[in-house]
């Protein structure tokens, strides 16, 4: 049977077993694979997810011949996702605050089924239909966590590129923005808008702060066909403090759901 079919907790709970048997504590296993000992307790409970390169030396620490490594590679493999966001979709729905900047498209749990076909055409224009429909609903299964009545509090900054970039067309635009206005009517997420009058963002790219109950912050950073995961709590402030700088230049709340309105009539006017 494959691997990839136990999931990550089989993953975790294999861990604790061969660690258990090396007679290595979390903190002493951790020292020698250079992380800390609260990730392998992390890792063995399935809080987080071990990069490749972390279990490959795990499996060296505890001579298990490439058994983590192996399994590790298969389950990334088998997401749905880029193996640079596998372990930051998993973290969002741990999460119990969510703050994004989204400098370019809507983020992907706003996304509506037709803007997010729309967004994954325009990278990858000759895709097959099972490919590109798998991708949707991946998309789709994320956005699953603001179903949730209360965590995660999901609050975005989307710069006014996001809301006057017809992606789609039209329709989808409408659809996407009146989805996001629900949410915000809902009083389900929080949204500001940077207006083009306010300069030079702070922020170049996408990012996304996530807190949890238990766990430290994270910061996940996107690029062109690229991201990282960032857990070092200085580069976590400092991205903190470029967020906040962001979110002061952004319109105010009510200021942004009327420009987000404004904008959905006159998508509904061209079509």
């Amino acid at each position: 049977m494959s691997q990839s079919k136990f999931g990550w907790g089989f993953f975790g709970t294999e861990l604790r077993r061969r660690r258990e048997a090396a007679e290595l504590t979390q903190q002493e296993l951790g020292r020698r694979v250079f992380c800390s000992g609260a990730y392998i307790g992390q890792f063995e409970t399935g809080i987080r997810k071990p990069q490749p390169d972390i279990a490959a030396r795990i499996d060296a620490e505890l001579g298990t011949d490439g058994y983590f490594a192996r399994m590790c590679e298969e389950l990334i493999n088998n997401s749905p996702y880029a193996s640079c966001f596998v372990e930051a979709a998993y973290l969002e729905g741990l999460a119990v605050t969510i703050r994004e900047y989204a400098p370019t498209f809507m983020p992907g749990v706003l996304q509506t089924a037709a803007y997010a076909r729309a967004v994954f055409l325009g990278f990858h224009p000759f895709v097959q239909e099972d490919a590109l429909k798998s991708w949707v609903d991946a998309r789709l299964e994320r956005a699953r966590i603001l179903d949730r009545s209360t965590d995660p509090l999901f609050w975005a900054v989307l710069d006014e590129g996001v809301i006057r970039r017809r992606v789609g067309g039209t329709a989808v635009m409408h659809e996407q923005l009146m989805h996001v206005i629900s949410l915000v009517r809902k009083r389900r997420i929080g949204v500001q808008v940077l207006p083009y009058e306010a300069g030079v963002p702070a922020l170049g790219g996408m990012v996304s702060f996530m807190t949890f109950d238990d766990s430290p912050p994270v910061v996940y950073e996107e690029g062109h066909q690229s991201g990282s995961l960032l857990d070092d709590p200085v580069r976590v402030a400092q991205s903190e403090r470029s967020y906040g700088l962001v979110r002061s230049a952004a319109l105010s709340p009510e200021a942004s759901l009327f420009l987000i309105e404004s904008a959905a009539r006159e998508y509904a006017d061209d079509h």
